[in-house]
């Protein structure tokens, strides 16, 4: 059985949700088992498996603060979504390798979702702009 556009949208605003509050048992929890995450230019490569994917997370939340998703829009398949969002928040700690400084930071992140029947997300595949963060965290 494929989920709807509706069960999807919970689920990733569910899964954002989490990510807002820092959440990172929350944010596990939306994910399967053995789920393949997968940040594009992250050091590790692709992830397996929640544990696989906690240090990213752990990490992150380290290095942003008061983030927000605003999403622009979402497209749909059987069993997937593209997510074309904005982020919007505070660079806290080293995003991305950057001395964020508390500096105020947005910029475009791109998701492309896979589901289990079961609505859980089963592969994350994300893309974010860099060159827009590397704008507004210079490095002198």
């Amino acid at each position: 059985m494929t989920i709807t556009r509706e069960q999807m949208d919970a689920k990733m605003d569910e899964h954002f949700g989490f990510e807002a509050r820092d959440d990172v048992e929350g944010v596990l929890a939306t994910l399967t088992h053995d789920v393949e995450h997968d940040i594009v230019g992250w050091p590790t490569g692709p992830t397996h498996g929640r544990e696989g994917a906690r240090p990213f997370y752990e990490i992150l939340f380290g290095d942003l603060a008061d983030g927000r998703i605003e999403t622009r829009k979402r497209l749909y398949g059987d069993g997937f979504m593209v997510d074309d969002s904005f982020w919007r928040g505070r660079a806290t700690g080293m995003p991305f390798g950057l001395e964020g400084r508390d500096r105020p930071l947005e910029f475009r992140l791109l998701h492309v979702v896979e589901f289990a029947p079961d609505g859980d997300i089963s592969r994350e595949n994300v893309w974010l702009d860099l060159a827009a963060i590397m704008r507004q965290l210079p490095q002198d």
